[in-house]
């Protein structure tokens, strides 16, 4: 609830607001901003996110849904520092807009927040809308059964959309990228447990595969950012599951923790054994993936052995004309005492990037979710994330090989040349509304992975080495819908609980607290933070939701 303070400042936080960058396309901030206009325009007023290189109020793509169906979008747009605030401003002001259009990765409403301001009557319902005006959003959310879940509240309400964007590398992104070159180097085969990986990074450390006399090669680095870059989930998976995000798991459908099993704990020595070797490096507990980029691109000597990333142009460079890019190539997960997983994350994050509100009038509903529809269409996706046809992208032609060569060829990017502007042809990561996995795998790239325009088949072939190593049943955080009433305690729980494991994992490997004399007490302390009433609070929203089996 918002306090009462925060309400009396309401006004000065929106002149704020605007001053630190909130903008509004070209149109009179006076004019109506919905309803239909005297030509029979319907105006729509849309909050939404912004990057540098657009102007949504002149873009191209903009113009061409406005002319389609004969609507006016005036727009209200926000840069993507501090969006979120931005947002939670214009919904206390009371002066919010007809629709919000967010960008997932910058800011989206949370189910938390559809509950909360749906039963408010701040945020209306879709699902007649979907029903009677967007028979493409209805198939997508049909023919989706985890897409359908994530958006269907509790109440049987689609409060709002979230975008279905099934990128395939992202579903794996905890991937191990090995130096094969100092493999080869070494005459050394592929580790495929974690023994045989361990006697590598013992190899890379000792025998000085980059041939400058020195012990200074980084044999196993990673850093604290979120994008696959942990490394213990790779190494962990080899003895139980780790989802890198919530620790929990599945086991015949009942929830429950990993972070607190024998096996966690075998893990949890296993790898700080490499870190006494000093195979694992000291920053990858502490540092981002900027300072891990300048291991990976060290000039003359290359120094890094292996990383962790969902790939790898996060930790050097990549390209035709990068020299060290082609040197590092993904390996399976390990296989360890009890399991060989690898991490899952499904595509597509839970809350909502679409919403209308109750100042949208009926016309300015019907427009708005037929305008959506529309992206949700092949066409909508190619106009709507790339651009024009035969400037940003083209069509298929004979000899195309598709990211996934059994998918049939959908279309290919075609890229700008050096030094171009920004074309503002399209809305990008604004309208991945249907990028789903037969679109994104008709996806055509060079077929020479190692060059930029190979990179996504890179990234492709990958992945294959992890697809279907998860474990069988996988938990799904997204599909539990919090009552807004119990959110703030069940949000201040998992927070708690996340946190003690992280700190605790930490010290675990680097000496600060000891597996021997300290295992007990540290799952004492998991209890003592209310783990068991956590779990039944998510094994009773797990059990009222549609994936139960």
């Amino acid at each position: 609830m918002v306090k009462k303070s925060f309400r009396m400042l309401t006004g000065l936080l929106i002149i704020a607001m605007l001053a630190a960058g909130c903008s509004s396309g070209n149109n009179d901030a006076k004019q109506p901003t919905e309803g239909t206009g005297s030509n029979g325009t319907t105006k729509i007023s849309v909050f939404a996110h912004q990057g540098t290189d657009q102007d949504l109020s002149t873009n191209q793509f903009t113009k061409a849904l406005e002319d389609k169906f004969n609507i006016q979008l005036n727009w209200t747009t926000v840069p993507f520092d501090g969006a979120a605030e931005k947002r939670q401003i214009s919904l206390a002001s009371g002066d919010y807009p007809d629709m919000y259009l967010l960008i997932p990765w910058v800011d989206r409403f949370s189910q938390t927040d559809l509950l909360k301001f749906g039963q408010q009557g701040v945020i209306l319902p879709l699902n007649d809308l979907i029903d009677q005006h967007a028979p493409n959003i209805k198939k997508a959310l049909d023919s989706n059964d985890y897409y359908k879940a994530m958006n269907t509240a509790p109440d049987g309400n689609i409060y709002g959309l979230t975008q279905l964007n099934e990128c395939y590398h992202c579903s794996y992104q905890n991937k191990l990228w090995l130096n094969t070159t100092w493999l080869k180097k070494l005459g050394l085969s592929e580790p495929t447990t974690t023994e045989e990986f361990k006697e590598v990074l013992k190899a890379f450390k000792t025998q000085d595969p980059n041939a400058n006399g020195k012990a200074d090669e980084v044999p196993l680095s990673g850093s604290i950012e979120t994008w696959g870059t942990h490394i213990v989930p790779f190494l962990m998976n080899g003895f139980i599951y780790n989802d890198d995000k919530s620790y929990l798991m599945l086991n015949d459908g009942k929830v429950d923790l990993a972070a607190n099993k024998p096996e966690w704990k075998e893990g949890l020595s296993y790898i700080k054994s490499l870190y006494d070797e000093g195979l694992i490096d000291e920053g990858a507990f502490t540092q981002n993936a900027e300072a891990l980029k300048k291991i990976g691109n060290n000039a003359g000597t290359q120094l890094l052995g292996a990383a962790a990333a969902g790939h790898p142009a996060i930790f050097v460079d990549t390209g035709a004309d990068a020299p060290q890019g082609k040197d590092f190539n993904p390996i399976a997960p390990l296989s360890g005492p009890h399991a060989s997983n690898a991490t899952f994350n499904f595509p597509v994050d839970p809350g909502a990037t679409f919403v209308l509100t109750n100042k949208a009038s009926e016309e300015v509903k019907v427009a708005a979710i037929q305008m959506l529809d529309y992206i949700y269409t092949e066409e909508g996706q190619l106009l709507g994330n790339y651009g024009e046809e035969n400037v940003d992208w083209r069509r298929p032609k004979d000899g195309d090989v598709p990211i996934n060569e059994n998918a049939a060829p959908v279309f290919a990017t075609i890229p700008g040349k050096p030094g171009d502007p920004s074309r503002n042809s399209a809305w990008g990561s604004l309208a991945q509304y249907n990028h789903n996995r037969a679109f994104r795998d008709g996806w055509i790239q060079g077929t020479e992975i190692y060059t930029g325009e190979g990179y996504e088949r890179r990234l492709q072939e990958a992945t294959t080495l992890y697809d279907g190593k998860e474990p069988e049943e996988v938990f799904p955080l997204w599909a539990i819908w919090t009552d807004p009433a119990a959110a703030d305690e069940m949000g201040m729980m998992q927070t708690n609980i996340k946190d003690y494991i992280d700190q605790s994992t930490l010290q675990f490997i680097t000496g600060g607290k000891s597996l021997d004399k300290d295992w007990e007490d540290y799952v004492a302390g998991l209890e003592g933070l209310n783990l068991q009433g956590y779990l039944d609070q998510l094994q009773k929203a797990y059990d009222a939701s549609s994936l139960k089996k």
